[in-house]
C-alpha cells in the first residue's frame, strides 16, 4: 500500500473520530450551560465567558478564536466549532478534510463509504449558523453523531480487515485517546472545587463520552474525581476510556501486514513504545489517581499521543510529519 494512501486513511479515521467527538463535547456544554442559566439566580459574565473558554482549550484552538472573535460567548463559540471554515479543526472543516481524503481512494474504498460521507458534507455546508442556534443545537449535534455512526457502521460492514482497515482504526482510537484526555484536561479546576460545585463538570465529561450510564452502573451514586478518572482513563473495557483505546490502537498496528526489512524494525519499535504505555496504564492504582497526580498524568499521556502521531509520519507517511 502506497505511503499516500496510509495517510489518506489515517487521516480519515482522525477527521471523522475528531467530528463526533466535538459534538459530544459541545452539546454536553451546552445543556450544562442551559441548567446552570436555568437554576442560576444572578448572571455571572466572566463564569459565563469561562465555561465557553473550557470548550475552546479542549479543542486546543484558543490563540485562533482570540485572534478571530475575541470575546467568549455562546454565539461566537458554537459558530466557530461548528461551522466555520476558517476554522481548521471545526465540524465542517473536519468532515471536508475527510471528504478530500477519501475522494483521493475513491478506487480503492468502498462505494458505500463515499456515498454516507458525501452525503455527511453536502448536509453539513448547507447548514446555518444562526438558524441552529434558534431551533435546537441539541437537535443539530445529534444528528452530526448520527451521521458519524452512519459512517462507521459502512466502514465496519463492508470493509476488508488489511491493512487499509488498520490505518483508519489507528487514526480513529488515537484521536480517540488524545480528545479524552483534552477534555479531562479542561475540566481540571472545575474538578478542584468542592463536592456540590464539581458536579455538573464531573457528570459533563461522562456524558460527553457516552459513559454516565455505563459508569452509573458500575459505581451506583458515588460520583467522585478519583472514580471518574478510573473510569475515563483505566478502564479496559469501555470503549471510550484511554486505556481502551491505547490498547486498540497496539492491536491495530500489530496486525499492519509488511514486506520491507526497515519498515518492519520501526514498526516493531513504535508497537514496543506504545506497549510500554498501555504497561504503564496497566500498572496504575486507583489511590494513585489523586489531586496532585491526575493533572501530570494527563499531560504525560496528551505528549505520548503527540509522540505516536509523529512517529507514524516519520515511519509510513510520505512527507515524514503528520500534523492535525
Amino acid at each position: 500500500m502506497l505511503n499516500r494512501t496510509a495517510e489518506a486513511l489515517f487521516w480519515i479515521g482522525r477527521y471523522m473520530e475528531r467530528a463526533e467527538n466535538h459534538a459530544r463535547l459541545i452539546d454536553v456544554y451546552y445543556h450544562l450551560q442551559q441548567d446552570e442559566f436555568n437554576h442560576s439566580d444572578a448572571f455571572d459574565a466572566k463564569q459565563h465567558s469561562d465555561k465557553w473558554k473550557r470548550i475552546v482549550d479542549a479543542l486546543g484552538s484558543k490563540a485562533s478564536f482570540e485572534h478571530e472573535y475575541g470575546d467568549y460567548s455562546e454565539h461566537t463559540v458554537l459558530l466557530y466549532v461548528t461551522l466555520d471554515r476558517e476554522n481548521p479543526n471545526s465540524l465542517v472543516s473536519c468532515v471536508s478534510h475527510a471528504r478530500n481524503n477519501l475522494r483521493t481512494l475513491r478506487e480503492l474504498a468502498p462505494t458505500e463509504l463515499w456515498e454516507v460521507l458525501n452525503s455527511f458534507y453536502l448536509w453539513l455546508k448547507d447548514q446555518n449558523g444562526e438558524a441552529m442556534l434558534m431551533d435546537s443545537p441539541h437537535k443539530f449535534f445529534s444528528q452530526i453523531k448520527t451521521w458519524c455512526n452512519m459512517f462507521y457502521g459502512s466502514a465496519h460492514s463492508v470493509m476488508p480487515r488489511h491493512n487499509e482497515w488498520s490505518f483508519m482504526e489507528c487514526g480513529r482510537y488515537l484521536e480517540r485517546a488524545e480528545n479524552t484526555l483534552r477534555i479531562l484536561h479542561t475540566v481540571q479546576p472545575a474538578l478542584k472545587l468542592t463536592s456540590i460545585q464539581s458536579y455538573p463538570y464531573l457528570q459533563g465529561v461522562l456524558k460527553s463520552l457516552s459513559g454516565y450510564q455505563t459508569y452509573r452502573r458500575l459505581y451506583a451514586d458515588t460520583l467522585s474525581v478519583e472514580r471518574i478518572l478510573e473510569f475515563v482513563v483505566l478502564n479496559p473495557i469501555f470503549p471510550r476510556s484511554v486505556h481502551f483505546a491505547f490498547h486498540q490502537l497496539v492491536e491495530r498496528i500489530r496486525s499492519f501486514d509488511l514486506s520491507e526489512k526497515q519498515l518492519k524494525l520501526a514498526h516493531e519499535r513504535i508497537v514496543r513504545q506504545i506497549s510500554k504505555l498501555t504497561a504503564e496504564l496497566d500498572c496504575i492504582e486507583v489511590s494513585e489517581l489523586t489531586c496532585e497526580t491526575k493533572d501530570e498524568l494527563t499531560k504525560r499521556l496528551l505528549d505520548s499521543c503527540s509522540w505516536i502521531g509523529e512517529e507514524f509520519g516519520k515511519t509510513f507517511f510520505l512527507d515524514g510529519v503528520v500534523s492535525a
